[in-house]
């Protein structure tokens, strides 16, 4: 009697003091299982960033996830790829430097960099394994979240279960010389798109580049709203902060640079990505050497699988457990 009344107090009270962003670290150190939707904003890299914590047993293993971008979040939308992964996960969701509920609550003072995001990765991994008192997460990267996981595969395998590659940038610059041949082919009768695609040089000299590029891919996949005058400010408001990002993305080279890794690596691919070279990504797969590993292709999806198809995506993530279990 007296467990299930403490059981009921935590419950009223946790939400509470966690949405006050408190330690829950003492919550969760004892053999009772907890609930916890809270948003916490501890210092990391010199600056508050936001992270969200959402599980309804605090004892299932962390799945951090490593949002695309740069400078975007996937904290608002979360509930349409994570509702079947949230019954064996404690999903935790975290908005990087200059985006998102971070960038509302502080900007950063200095421009990111690669290096500086990479470091704030690894702390945003060692405050939540010590909120969470768990010794080892289950990492995912979606699109450019896979710079900073692919760095933490590399440098800390030992603080993952398993990492999860969802249309990762793997060789930038050769995916995106291949976008510009497959618009160029595609758009030869558009004389607007001929003229810019026309413009573009790989490696990027110009933020103007880079845009006419993405402008006439998301043009391609029936977003019409990019030959707007707003849509051109706005994605060369973002350049002034994220193409030097970008730009070090380019110099990403991992067949060359990380043939081999120490923890189990999953990759989740769409067929018909063409921002992230699908081509690129599978060959890569298959001469890397991991203690396991597997590939998942998405028929139906292009560079959003956790859009395109979000239940595949999420069984596709379960089943690596069960496999594991399984001793597969």
């Amino acid at each position: 009697m007296k467990k299930s009344l403490l059981t009921v107090i935590l419950a009223i009270l946790l939400p509470y003091y966690g949405c006050q962003g408190q330690n829950i670290k003492e919550f969760v150190t004892n053999s009772i299982s907890h609930k916890i939707d809270t948003l916490l904003t501890p210092e990391i890299g010199g600056i508050k960033q936001v992270i969200e914590i959402k599980t309804d047993d605090d004892k299932r293993p962390v799945l951090l996830i490593l949002a695309g971008g740069p400078g975007s979040s996937m904290m608002n939308n979360a509930e349409s790829y994570s509702n079947i992964l949230k019954n064996k996960f404690t999903i935790v969701q975290w908005d990087q430097r200059d985006a998102g509920k971070t960038l509302k609550l502080n900007p950063s003072p200095t421009k990111p960099s690669v290096e500086q995001m990479e470091k704030d990765t690894y702390e945003v991994i060692r405050f939540v394994t010590n909120e969470l008192n768990q010794k080892k997460i289950y990492l995912l990267g979606s699109s450019w979240g896979n710079v900073l996981g692919f760095y933490i595969v590399e440098k800390h395998p030992e603080i993952l279960h398993s990492y999860f590659a969802v249309n990762p940038v793997v060789s930038q610059l050769e995916s995106e010389k291949e976008l510009l041949k497959y618009l160029k082919v595609h758009f030869k009768e558009n004389a607007i798109a001929s003229n810019e695609l026309a413009s573009v040089n790989i490696p990027f000299k110009a933020d103007e580049d880079l845009f006419f590029l993405r402008k006439w891919l998301f043009y391609k996949e029936g977003k019409e709203y990019v030959t707007s005058d707003d849509f051109k400010t706005g994605f060369l408001q973002w350049s002034k902060t994220w193409s030097p990002v970008w730009n070090e993305v380019m110099n990403v080279d991992l067949p060359k640079t990380l043939k081999k890794v120490k923890c189990p690596i999953y990759f989740f691919v769409g067929q018909n990505d063409i921002q992230t070279s699908t081509k690129i990504t599978e060959d890569y797969f298959e001469n890397l050497t991991a203690p396991k590993k597997d590939l998942f292709l998405f028929e139906k999806s292009g560079h959003q699988i956790h859009k395109d198809e979000p239940e595949k995506f999420q069984t596709s993530i379960i089943k690596t457990l069960e496999s594991v279990k399984s001793g597969e």
